[in-house]
């Protein structure tokens, strides 16, 4: 995987997590509508959480190649 692949796609999980807050109702954030918008955070949290560890795993291959 492209690092510059693994940037957009750590930016476009961040657009999602700014949208998301942006419909949580934070008076009630287990509701209906809320609880959604709280499942797609987390999901884009896991998924910069996966990238960032791919790209710490391909610098250590590359560091072990060499």
């Amino acid at each position: 995987m492209n690092k510059t692949l693994s940037v957009v796609l750590i930016v476009l999980a961040l657009a999602l997590i700014i949208y998301n807050v942006t419909i949580v109702d934070f008076t009630d954030p287990f509701g209906e509508q809320s609880i959604i918008a709280v499942i797609g955070i987390v999901a884009a949290l896991c998924a910069i959480i996966l990238l960032l560890i791919l790209q710490a795993s391909k610098k250590i291959q590359e560091k072990i190649e060499d």
